[in-house]
């Protein structure tokens, strides 16, 4: 049995290194609520409830992380990606009440949606930002 759900891979790293450490803890944390997923139903929903809590709350504190580079560089794209952020945010947090409710929530489909937006949100908002980001060094050398 795999207990990984998904590997990091150099593919993912954007080159900030504070991102690229804080993307790794949230593939980190994907795999944590995987692995909850997998367990006996009781022990399954106790860990998957604390994995879930700890994913909300770095979710928070990454995207902060991000915001706070993006208004340094006057990143113009801004707007657009914070709007990406609070609609995942808002996702997560309805999934969080939902699964605490005891309603309609299937954790292994909750982590297929963390596990594909996160990668697709590296893959392309991500890699636009940290290229402008690139696109101002070179202007200022």
């Amino acid at each position: 049995m795999d207990n990984i759900f998904v590997k990091w891979e150099e593919r993912y790293a954007v080159g900030i290194h504070i991102i690229d450490e804080q993307h790794k803890q949230l593939i980190n944390l994907t795999n944590s609520l995987y692995m909850a997923c997998r367990q006996g139903k009781t022990f399954a929903r106790e860990q998957f409830e604390k994995a879930l809590r700890a994913t909300v709350d770095y979710v928070a504190f990454h995207f902060s992380t991000e915001e706070q580079i993006m208004t340094r560089v006057n990143y113009p794209e801004y707007p657009a990606h914070k709007r990406e952020h609070e609609g995942f945010v808002k996702k997560i947090l309805e999934d969080r009440k939902n699964f605490e409710d005891g309603k309609d929530f299937i954790p292994n489909g909750f982590t297929h949606f963390l596990h594909d937006w996160i990668l697709s949100h590296i893959a392309v908002s991500d890699r636009t930002f940290v290229a402008y980001i690139q696109r101002l060094k070179r202007k200022e050398l």
